[in-house]
């Protein structure tokens, strides 16, 4: 890291970045310093819906506004671009790299290059991915002017570092919507949220749970309060957490993916999955709970309609298909369904099938995963 960045350079930075999630209006500032960390030319934070080309989360640094709108006319172009590469890249990790990945030629042929790209001296352009589904990708761009050339491996090695911290703050600005929380108010903006927040000390220590997380800390749920520490059920989900929560006390630049997104249930139940924020990185997040070094946000299974007509819009599924989804999607099994909507169990598997096919998953647990991704955030 010391040749990428120094100590002093880095650590700060990582801690804007997690301040985010708990003040949104620190994104411009916390991208521009992104931006020039990676010595860039303008900077993109985004939510792509790629199927019908728009952007549901759009923050930039460094773009006038009649440039920004000259690119938004070429998210068709982009959007089949991105997709292309996402298509062969051997992870979400790989970014995509306009001088590495497109022909040569691309200045010449494409009218995004040619509209945009070329008149504003862009000599390369960076893609890397917070977040994919089968329709929407998050994604942080990054320009560089041909002043500075185009990305090099200095480039590829930071995305790598700062990748996970991104990520984090992202994913929990999520299942936050993105809130402010006032530390004046704590508890009660905590309990206003839906899902589940513990702040905890280095030990594990329950310091504060919201109202939803009370509810979760009870025997035979998948987090537990063991003498006031808290547990997660599932040996493998105990281990992250309490590494997640050791990495946020002693030194959050190093705590990578750990925690990023636990799942707290087994592989054949629904999905609940916690999310570990450092909290002692920073005066900002420090406010909240002097005490705290991780709060770990964990998200709730979504309703099962507003799921299925969340899927149904999106994937283009039918009526008696998205009936048949939010029934899978309260946890009854494929008999269950098919007793509850009066259906021969063949119709159920036949409709099981279709909605695999058109969401391009194939265990009920990706569809449930898939669900909460797709509803809106929570309130």
């Amino acid at each position: 890291m010391t040749s990428l960045l120094s100590e002093r350079r880095f650590s700060p930075l990582i801690g804007t970045i997690y301040d985010c999630t708990l003040d949104p209006s620190r994104w411009d500032a916390t991208l521009a310093d992104v931006k020039d960390v990676f010595d860039g030319e303008s900077i993109i934070l985004s939510l792509n819906d790629m199927r019908s080309d728009r952007l549901l989360i759009d923050r930039s640094v460094g773009w006038m506004p009649e440039w920004r709108e000259r690119r938004d006319r070429h998210l068709t172009e982009i959007h089949a671009r991105v997709s292309e590469w996402l298509a062969v890249a051997p992870s979400l990790d790989a970014p995509f790299i306009a001088s590495r990945h497109l022909p040569a030629d691309n200045a010449v042929v494409s009218p995004y290059a040619k509209d945009v790209l070329v008149p504003l001296g862009i000599a390369d352009v960076m893609h890397l991915f917070l977040m994919q589904t089968p329709t929407h990708v998050s994604e942080l761009v990054i320009m560089h002017h041909q002043r500075y050339g185009v990305a090099t491996e200095r480039e590829i090695e930071l995305a790598a570092l700062l990748l996970p911290h991104l990520r984090r703050a992202v994913t929990i600005s999520q299942v936050l919507e993105a809130k402010t929380i006032e530390h004046r108010r704590l508890a009660d903006a905590l309990d206003a949220l839906s899902c589940g927040v513990v702040l905890t000390d280095k030990r594990g220590t329950v310091l504060h749970p919201n109202r939803a997380a009370e509810q979760m800390l009870c025997p035979g749920g998948p987090l537990q309060s063991d003498g006031g520490v808290l547990r997660a059920r599932h040996p493998a989900a105990a281990r992250e957490l309490r590494a997640a929560i050791l990495h946020a006390a002693e030194d959050e630049t190093a705590i990578g993916a750990t925690g990023l997104a636990v799942r707290l249930t087994a592989s054949d139940d629904q999905p609940m999955l916690a999310h570990v924020l450092p909290m002692a990185g920073s005066d900002r997040r420090r406010e909240m709970h002097p005490d705290a070094v991780a709060a770990i946000f964990v998200g709730q299974p979504p309703d099962e309609r507003e799921a299925a007509k969340a899927l149904a819009t999106a994937f283009q599924l039918t009526h008696a298909e998205t009936r048949f989804l939010a029934n899978l999607l309260s946890g009854k099994t494929l008999a269950e369904v098919a007793t509850h909507l009066d259906i021969a169990p063949s119709t159920a598997k036949t409709h099981l099938g279709n909605v695999f096919a058109k969401t391009g998953t194939c265990r009920q647990a990706d569809l449930m995963r898939l669900a909460m991704q797709m509803l809106p955030r929570a309130r």
